[in-house]
């Protein structure tokens, strides 16, 4: 069966299907005059067939009882024009409302991907990429179904329901509140059915998600499986979720099955009761022909808005739990453009901060854990470059008594230096460089750039501030230079090419169409070590004031990583940067080193200094016991 961890977030609670769809509402108020002109001109059009059956009772007891030719042709015209009428009318509404329900599909899709676009990473941490893919698609396509069609024709079928039955009772009122007798019992099947169909509703939607994850996952990890081996065990694990999804479509379908077949049985048991009567009545003189006539056909005209109920009620069912769905998204708070942290943006320090205003190389400083070094009160100036007091992180969802997986870290870089950050695995590197971009929020202390705190800086400001090249490099479906491109808005080829040098990225030159090569999904196109020189090239294409960069040559062959390098230097000259290493040689590009254990800075110098004073960091240099347990009590998440 399939993993729980691919699963969304459980949201089963009680709801109402109108309270649900009410929030259709901002998205539907652009275009609800269209949407009240198509309800019309379909309401126009049913009533329009509830006079055929008056015209019929005219023709039967005027000119057919009188053997007037020329009445019957008149008669049949008559019904003949009604009928164009009510196809036109009908006609008439889908064009209407085909245009604007497009749009809100649009407008509701776009909404949900901008807002999947601004969610913290934290969001997509937990939730399964498949189970997204379906609320942007399916389920939004349910929700245009339901306003095209059900929503319309539930208020058509009530009017005309209501209309049809005032003309029965007007011809005929006994048979009338005969075919009356069956309301009861259908509003308690709907009532019923509304609430067990809706379960099954959203389960199969949910399930629905996760056969979508399954799929994807097996798509982008095709070659994982491949070469192990594990197509069977992907496909047992796809054929159960199916078969589950499988089960739960037919338990849909037997509940509106029976549904259907109720509600279809007893509108005709009254149906041809009422013609017995009637027949009856007219055998003895009580009634006439054409009124049998008119209310039987009347009584007919209602049969599909009375039996269609099940049927939109099951696409109302099933728009209502998509849009619980899309709005189970979109309630997801945003992260607040400032002060999100106590004491952000105060400029009080929250611990003992390492530098001072002389760009000092030398004098290595072994901290005691949590310091950086010199406890000295820091001087005006020191607050420059990139600053890090008392930064404290723990991932959201962390078991009770978890220990953080940052703690107490105290770190300066300054302004155009360039520093190594060095740790056993486990021990949160990568983790500290996600906050400096505010991919995660601290969940205390204080970040500041150039003495900003970053909690205060509009994102749009801290992203062109901050250039992040991520050890696991990802592209996407658009050309190599595209990809590079994304690095800086505005930015020119001029720039392209720059950063193509810098990372080594020259194969580009190479490939059939040059930076304009389609690199496809995931660029699995091309190698790993160049997918990394393109990200990397992405990094520094807009000229950042701030680099982080996370581990960025770790799929480089020592050639290739020795050309990147030295054109890193230039770069790097020139922008303050804070670089994961776990390589000598990369580390050999910094101006000083950070070690980091167990969530702690534990002593900063250079690379040479540390040799010397650090038996931790000499022990992951030469490759001695450089594994230890850093990552202890952290689920392995810290890296």
């Amino acid at each position: 069966m399939m993993n729980t961890s691919t699963r969304a977030p459980e949201r089963a609670q009680p709801r109402s299907a109108v309270r649900s769809l009410l929030r259709l509402w901002p998205y539907v108020r652009p275009v609800r005059g269209r949407l009240a002109a198509a309800a019309l001109t379909a309401v126009l059009g049913s009533c329009t067939s509830l006079v055929i059956p008056l015209a019929l009772k005219w023709l039967v007891d005027g000119p057919v009882a009188g053997r007037d030719p020329r009445g019957v042709w008149l008669g049949g015209a008559v019904v003949f024009g009604l009928g164009v009428a009510e196809a036109t009318l009908f006609m008439l509404r889908r064009v209407i409302v085909a245009r604007p329900l497009a749009r809100v599909e649009a407008d509701m899709r776009a909404a949900l991907y901008g807002h999947l676009q601004r969610l913290p990473v934290v969001f997509h941490d937990r939730w399964p990429s498949g189970q997204l893919l379906s609320r942007g698609t399916n389920d939004l396509t349910l929700v245009r179904i339901f306003l095209a069609f059900p929503l319309t024709f539930l208020i058509v079928n009530g009017v005309t329901i209501t209309a049809g039955f005032a003309i029965l009772l007007a011809q005929r009122w006994t048979l009338g509140l005969l075919l009356l007798a069956p309301v009861a019992p259908l509003i308690v099947l709907c009532w019923f059915f509304e609430n067990s169909y809706s379960r099954l509703a959203r389960t199969a939607q949910d399930r629905a998600g996760d056969l979508t994850t399954v799929i994807e996952e097996s798509v982008l990890g095709i070659r994982v499986i491949k070469g192990f081996g594990r197509h069977r065990g992907r496909r047992r694990e796809f054929s159960a979720l199916s078969g589950e999804l499988r089960g739960i479509e037919l338990r849909k379908a037997r509940l509106l099955g029976m549904l259907w077949a109720l509600v279809m049985t007893l509108p005709e048991l009254v149906i041809g009761t009422a013609l017995v009567l009637g027949v009856l009545q007219v055998a003895d003189g009580g009634l006439s022909a054409g009124t049998l006539v008119a209310f039987l056909s009347t009584a007919l005209a209602l049969r599909w808005p009375v039996e269609s109920i099940g049927f939109l009620l099951a696409i109302t069912q099933d728009a209502a739990t998509a849009t619980d769905r899309f709005f189970e998204v979109l309630d997801e708070p945003l992260p607040t453009a400032a002060g999100t942290r106590a004491g952000a943006g105060t400029g009080t320090s929250t611990g003992p901060v390492e530098g001072t205003s002389a760009p000092a190389r030398t004098g290595v400083r072994a901290a005691a854990p949590g310091s950086c070094g010199s406890r000295a009160p820091a001087r005006k100036g020191t607050r420059a470059g990139l600053l890090l007091e008392g930064v404290e992180f723990r991932y959201p969802g962390s078991p009770a008594g978890a220990e953080p997986v940052l703690r107490g870290v105290d770190l300066h870089i300054r302004p155009g230096e360039t520093m190594a950050l060095v740790g056993p695995t486990g021990s949160g590197k990568t983790t500290l460089t996600a906050l400096v971009p505010r991919l995660y929020e601290p969940t205390a202390g204080r970040i500041s750039l150039d003495g900003q705190d970053i909690a205060a800086l509009p994102r749009e400001r801290l992203r062109e501030l901050v250039s992040v090249a991520f050890e696991e490099p990802t592209l996407f479906s658009a050309t190599a230079g595209e990809n590079v491109l994304m690095g800086a808005e505005g930015a020119e080829e001029a720039d392209l090419m720059r950063a193509l040098r810098i990372a080594q990225a020259d194969f580009v030159h190479e490939l059939p169409e040059g930076h304009r090569t389609q690199v496809g999904e995931q660029g699995l196109s091309l190698s790993g070590g160049q997918r990394q020189r393109l990200a990397l090239a992405r990094a520094v294409v807009g000229r950042p004031r701030f680099l982080v960069l996370d581990d960025p040559l770790s799929a480089l062959d020592v050639h290739t990583e020795a050309l990147v390098e030295a054109a890193l230097r230039e770069v790097l000259a020139t922008t303050t940067a804070l670089v994961v290493a776990h390589r000598p040689s990369t580390v050999l590009l910094a101006d000083r080193v950070a070690l980091l254990s167990r969530g702690r800075v534990t002593a900063v110098g250079t690379h040479h200094e540390l040799l010397r004073t650090s038996g931790e960091y000499a022990a992951l240099m030469t490759g001695r016991g450089g594994d230890g347990p850093a990552g202890a009590g952290r689920g392995g998440k810290a890296r």
